[in-house]
């Protein structure tokens, strides 16, 4: 399914106008089922949704391994057959019932905060491995190394990136959304799908830095989370307690690490405050 669409559009710039083509992203809505109980839906760009589908049944805690999972598919849709806008996930353990899973942590708007959240979520995850390291030459060049991959972007602007890079800097895996959210989840289930050991791993995403963002990586045992704009209070809070490393406004040649400054190498955390 083509993630993108063409749209006649007037241009002004100036006192000039013109009719012109233009591309925007496509918006469409997915509704996630796990053994045919739906779980919620999302407003995402079409595209690696079997990816956001294992993406966010790993980072909400309903999975664990992508052993657990027998069969995925898209439900059949006959009024309009080439939507494809509903995935039914099926576990081997049959015995899983929607009434037995919650979300112990939502977003900014739900009222759901604070210690009490962080603590839910250590009941369930462990501190990330400190073994991973990175040079900060290395961090200073993912925002663009991420950019040239951003296909969408560069045919949109409105679509975010989300994308594993290992300690050398080099390009595991990226996938793109209009959600950033969305984005991540997607490159989490691509790297559970493919085995990728995401314990030494750099997640580098191009929006906010914001607590589902951090949780997520949490969840997966992600070390090192940095982004091109700033962080929230609570992300911070959870990098801190995960013993994650969280680097902020990470473009033009310089950076903020908000958490855990040891993994980033040649002196930083030497002068860090």
């Amino acid at each position: 399914m083509d993630d993108t669409r063409h749209v006649k559009v007037l241009r002004c710039e100036g006192t000039e106008r013109a009719r012109l083509d233009d591309d925007i992203v496509v918006e469409e809505p997915l509704e996630i089922r796990v053994n045919n109980s739906s779980i919620g839906v999302t407003m995402r760009t079409p595209g690696a949704d079997f990816n956001l589908a294992v993406g966010q049944l790993w980072t909400e805690g309903i999975i664990h391994t992508f052993a657990e999972i027998g069969t995925i598919a898209y439900c059949p849709n006959e009024d309009e057959p080439e939507l494809r806008n509903v995935i039914n996930v099926m576990l081997l353990d049959s015995s899983f019932a929607l009434e037995s899973t919650r979300r112990t942590w939502a977003n900014s708007s739900c009222g759901l905060c604070g210690k009490s959240t962080i603590e839910s979520i250590h009941r369930r995850f462990k501190r990330v491995s400190d073994s991973t390291v990175v040079d900060y030459q290395t961090l200073f060049e993912l925002p663009e190394r991420m950019r040239r991959y951003q296909t969408n972007f560069e045919r949109t602007g409105g679509i975010h990136a989300a994308a594993l890079f290992d300690a050398s800097g080099r390009l595991v895996l990226i996938r793109e959304d209009l959600g950033r959210h969305n984005a991540v989840d997607k490159v989490l289930g691509a790297a559970l799908y493919a085995g990728v050991d995401t314990g030494e791993m750099i997640l580098m995403v191009s929006g906010r830095l914001g607590f589902e963002i951090a949780q997520k990586a949490a969840v997966a045992g992600i070390p090192i989370i940095a982004s091109v704009s700033a962080p929230s209070s609570l992300a911070v809070e959870l990098a801190n307690e995960f013993g994650i490393t969280a680097a902020g406004f990470v473009r033009d040649r310089s950076m903020n690490i908000y958490s855990h400054p040891h993994r980033v190498l040649n002196g930083i955390s030497e002068h860090f405050a």
